[in-house]
């Protein structure tokens, strides 16, 4: 929810947008943002029940930011900053499906594929347009 004097999603957008803009004044026209929740929605509950339990825990922060940036772009408003968002997500899915993130990237070698049918009349099709 924005409030009522500032700009709407459509407005901040083109403002944005504009080639001579003054940047002081994207500052006090940016409509403010609000979040208001349905306290007696299952995710908020669950939601509040898990900070209850560990106020530190990051999961937790990521899924209230992300209720909040999934609002806002829902909403027609544009993200400041889409790579953190992205990033919550990804943690939010390796969290999901029990992924453990260390750092690295194990390629799953297959050796056992057999050839595509025409692999090589392809190839040398190719070679005869070029």
């Amino acid at each position: 929810v924005t409030s009522q004097y500032g700009w709407t999603a459509n407005m901040e957008r083109s403002m944005k947008a504009q080639a001579l803009r003054d940047n002081s004044s994207l500052g006090y026209m940016a409509a403010k943002k609000h979040l208001d929740l349905n306290p007696d929605h299952c995710i908020i509950q669950e939601l509040k029940k898990k900070a209850d339990d560990n106020k530190n825990d990051k999961s937790v922060k990521d899924l209230v930011m992300l209720l909040f940036e999934t609002s806002l772009l829902a909403s027609g408003f544009s993200l400041e900053d889409p790579t953190t968002h992205s990033s919550r997500i990804h943690r939010m899915i390796e969290l999901g499906r029990g992924i453990e993130d260390d750092g690295t990237v194990e390629e799953e070698v297959i050796d056992d594929l057999t050839p595509l049918e025409g692999d090589d009349a392809e190839a040398s099709m190719m070679e005869e347009v070029d």
